[in-house]
């Protein structure tokens, strides 16, 4: 199954490791430094141009041909959909309106 991030991006849900509410996670400076750690290394990818709602840090896993060898890339991805959305999208929590 994939999930939709936004803009005309589309991951595998298998590849998702953790989707956070943006505003939420910069309260935290230790949030912020590992963003900005991860922005300078090249594995930040902004979807469309409007303010984040959300961040969703993924994992894909890649096997060399010629060597046969796996290596695994991280890519997190800034998104405009709220992480509430994606979770209930990607089918990781219930719809909370049964509670």
């Amino acid at each position: 199954m994939f999930l939709h991030l936004g803009g005309e991006v589309m991951v595998p849900t298998k590849d998702i490791i953790a989707i956070f509410d943006i505003s939420s996670t910069l309260k935290s400076k230790n949030s912020q430094y590992f963003l900005d750690v991860c922005k300078e290394e090249g594995f930040v990818q902004k979807i469309v141009q409007e303010d984040p709602r959300s961040f969703v840090i993924t994992e894909k896993v890649e096997r060399s041909v010629k060597k046969g060898k796996k290596s695994r890339k991280t890519v997190i991805y800034y998104s405009p959909i709220s992480a509430l959305t994606l979770q209930k999208r990607a089918g990781f929590i219930d719809d909370i309106d049964k509670f």
